[in-house]
């Protein structure tokens, strides 16, 4: 028995020993199989950055080792401008057609006569009477060199065989739009000389007579274009007046057929054929009687407000002018897109806003596109912001003809009356009395006459403070008005009395809060519907004695 209990005694002593061991190493057990889970997780982060930062040094490394691709060839950029035009045709949407025609000024520079063959080549692959049409157009492409002696030594019998006809590939034919867009690359490489000008009037004359007899809706964008490019070459060959019949039929055709992109471009061909001969009433009546079309792009709009600019400059209504020139300016293309009609618009808009009395700012001359063109307006500026009126001559005389070549020269001749008024102004700040004649010395005025005509007037106007003295021929001045007086004292009652509605008002809406009638209606709407209740509930007879009060 003895045994047995030291038996039983020991198994169990074995047992508790078991279960102990076992919950001591449990926690060890987990530890240890988490530990290495951990730091394969950022083994794995920093693998990947690693792989990541051999990716980009690999890819740095390429682009270093491979050479940058050439910028496509004009060839190819027009034939990639077809591949458009086809498109916008058979989607109906032309705004691929715009994507294609929004080159036209960077890739007309590139153009040349081999260029052009070769595009017709590359587009037209069959032999058809339009490819033959645009390639008249063209002179004919130079023969290739002669051969090497040694290459001309051939075998008499390979030389008796005739050589293969070369079998021209099968294709469809282009659409007429692509016509007419290799027709229009064509005059505008005519334009670009003057030994070509005749064959750009012939050929824009052959491609408005296709385009009318297409009546494509489709060629809408190109057709536009087409008008420009004819107006350019009648504006190179001296012949400006004879195109304008021409635009006024196709205006009235477009305007009849809602042709925006074409009307909005003929509108502005015959704004500038009419500004190019000072016909400013002419061009007035044409702009009361149009309406140009709101979906023109922002090219045209910028033109036509620049039109505007000048005739409302000349008619002296110099607030509507500058209104319009602001608005040329934000809807021109950037100044390095379109310098030219960059410098054309700030010019007029810098003797605009002379002519209204302010300075322009200095900036605008600092400006790297226009500092050049601007340097004999910037001249005129500070002779007007100094009312020297000898500087101002002197500065007309020795930019006139720049003047005249940007028919600014009228405008700016007018200045001298402000230029006259700046530097009255500055004499009546100088001096409080001063003689009609130093005036004239000051101003360099003809006569004494012409300056008390000119003071007079300026008094008048309210330019300067003071009075004449015809008895003794001089101006007194009115002194500089002080900081306080009734003047400003009027205009200090108004902002007080504009502060005290303001503050009552204010009390007003504190005191009485937003839609606080709605509850009362909305109570009252609820009693009436009880007495419409009431008064039914009575005519049935639903109520009794109880309901109605005990006396009734």
């Amino acid at each position: 028995m003895n045994r047995r209990r030291k038996d039983i005694v020991s198994a169990s002593e074995r047992f508790d020993e078991d279960n102990v061991t076992s919950t001591r190493h449990l926690p060890l057990a987990a530890s240890t199989t988490k530990m290495p889970d951990i730091e394969m997780k950022s083994d794995k982060k920093t693998d990947k950055k690693d792989d990541k930062k051999d990716q980009k040094q690999k890819e740095e490394q390429k682009e270093k080792e491979e050479p940058p691709k050439p910028p496509p060839t004009p060839v190819q950029e027009i034939k990639y401008n077809v591949v458009l035009i086809e498109r916008a045709v058979a989607t109906l949407e032309p705004r691929f057609a715009h994507r294609a025609l929004r080159t036209m000024t960077a890739l007309r520079k590139r153009l040349d006569d081999v260029v052009l063959r070769n595009a017709v080549d590359e587009v037209f692959v069959k032999d058809t009477p339009t490819k033959q049409s645009l390639l008249s157009w063209l002179p004919d492409a130079p023969p290739p060199p002669p051969p090497a002696a040694e290459a001309m030594e051939v075998d008499s019998a390979a030389a008796s065989k005739p050589a293969p006809a070369p079998k021209a590939p099968a294709g469809p034919e282009p659409v007429p739009e692509v016509d007419m867009y290799l027709r229009l690359l064509i005059m505008h490489h005519f334009e670009a000389s003057p030994s070509t000008y005749g064959k750009a009037i012939d050929l824009a004359h052959q491609t408005v007579e296709k385009m009318q007899a297409l009546n494509r809706r489709s060629m809408d964008p190109i057709a536009a274009k087409i008008w420009y490019a004819l107006e350019r070459a009648y504006e190179l060959g001296s012949e400006l007046a004879d195109a304008r019949p021409l635009f006024l039929a196709a205006q009235r055709t477009a305007s009849l057929r809602h042709d925006d992109e074409t009307q909005a471009s003929l509108i502005n061909r015959l704004l500038r054929s009419y500004l190019q001969y000072s016909l400013y009433d002419q061009a007035d009546k044409l702009v009361s009687k149009t309406t140009f079309p709101a979906s023109a792009g922002n090219p045209q709009f910028a033109r036509y407000h620049y039109y505007l600019g000048r005739i409302k400059a000349v008619q002296l209504n110099y607030s509507a002018a500058h209104a319009n020139l602001q608005q040329a300016i934000r809807r021109a293309p950037a100044a390095k897109l379109a310098p030219g009609f960059y410098q054309a618009v700030h010019k007029l808009f810098v003797v605009v806003e002379l002519l209204m009395g302010d300075i322009p700012d200095r900036g605008l001359f600092r400006h790297p596109v226009l500092e050049k063109a601007l340097t004999a307006y910037f001249d005129i500026v500070k002779a007007v912001r100094t009312g020297s009126l000898s500087q101002f001559q002197a500065t007309l005389a020795k930019h006139a003809a720049q003047f005249e070549a940007d028919r600014t020269f009228t405008l700016i001749v007018r200045l001298r009356q402000n230029v006259i008024k700046t530097g009255i102004r500055r004499l009546s700040l100088s001096y409080s009395r001063i003689s009609l004649r130093d005036i004239c010395v000051k101003l360099h005025l003809d006569s004494e006459e012409d300056a008390e005509y000119i003071v007079g007037k300026a008094i008048r106007d309210g330019v300067i403070d003071g009075r004449i003295v015809h008895e003794k021929g001089w101006m007194e001045c009115g002194g500089q008005k002080g900081g306080y007086g009734p003047e400003v004292g009027e205009v200090f009652s108004r902002r007080i009395g504009y502060c005290l509605e303001l503050h009552n008002q204010s009390v007003k809406a504190m005191r009485y809060p937003l839609n606080a009638h709605r509850k009362e209606l909305a109570a009252a709407e609820g009693a009436r519907e009880r007495e419409k209740e009431l008064a039914k509930e009575i005519q049935e007879g639903d109520l009794d004695d109880e309901d109605m009060g005990g006396e009734f």
